[in-house]
């Protein structure tokens, strides 16, 4: 984010027209089990959805996956000032408080959970314009809009969801016109989102003002193009 709260984007792997995030490649998390898996609907926001071929041009998801599975476990020393493991204990006895709520109730309290944690700009946190946050760092010192959707996700599959149910997508707010990231999340054959400016968990096609440029997993990413 720049100093503005504004999502920085560059453009990649020379597609005319493709902007997206510097950042971003696969590393699948295998200490988590796969739940059903629910068809992800062909269509976000009212796009289309094209599946790409090379998740690695995402650098820098690839480092939060890697850092999620070292970092974010729970031990050490809680009253440390730095970052330590520690400080994940309250994160995962959330978790075990919620594992046994229908899917429906885990993804509102999974939302309201993340989004009480303050937005601070990267560069306020850690001195660069673009970086992404694991749920360690988030739940320690707040973060902005991709942090929010990162840390959804990674509480979702602590819980089981399918990673072919979970993207975290790039958009555009037509309202602000600003860039902004959310959690989109695929369960009776339909699409939720899990949005830090949207406290309720709302069907997709009931937000009119998002235009999604491309959305990721653990595995895979997609353009999204106007139907």
């Amino acid at each position: 984010m720049d100093s503005k709260g504004h999502l920085i984007v560059t453009q990649t792997n020379n597609r005319p027209g493709l902007k997206i995030w510097s950042g971003i490649g696969c590393l699948v998390l295998c200490y988590l089990i796969a739940g059903r898996a629910y068809a992800f609907p062909p269509t976000l926001f009212g796009y289309r959805q094209s599946p790409q071929p090379d998740i690695k041009v995402f650098s820098q998801w690839v480092q939060v996956l890697e850092r999620h599975i070292l970092k974010d476990v729970e031990e050490g020393n809680c009253q440390a000032r730095t970052f330590n493991r520690c400080h994940l204990k309250n994160w995962l006895a959330f978790l075990k408080r919620i594992s046994s709520l229908p899917r429906g109730k885990q993804l509102i309290k999974i939302n309201q959970y993340a989004n009480n944690r303050p937005y601070i700009l990267d560069i306020a946190n850690y001195g660069l314009e673009d970086y992404w946050a694991i749920p360690r760092e988030l739940l320690y010192n707040g973060g902005d809009c991709e942090d929010y959707a990162i840390t959804k996700l990674f509480s979702l599959r602590w819980l089981n969801f399918p990673a072919e149910d979970l993207r975290i997508v790039v958009l555009q707010d037509t309202n602000l016109r600003i860039p902004h990231a959310v959690l989109a999340v695929a369960w009776k054959n339909d699409i939720y989102i899990l949005d830090n400016q949207i406290e309720e968990v709302i069907p997709h096609h009931k937000i009119v003002h998002y235009s999604p440029v491309y959305s990721i997993n653990e595995k895979h990413w997609w353009i999204h193009t106007p139907n």
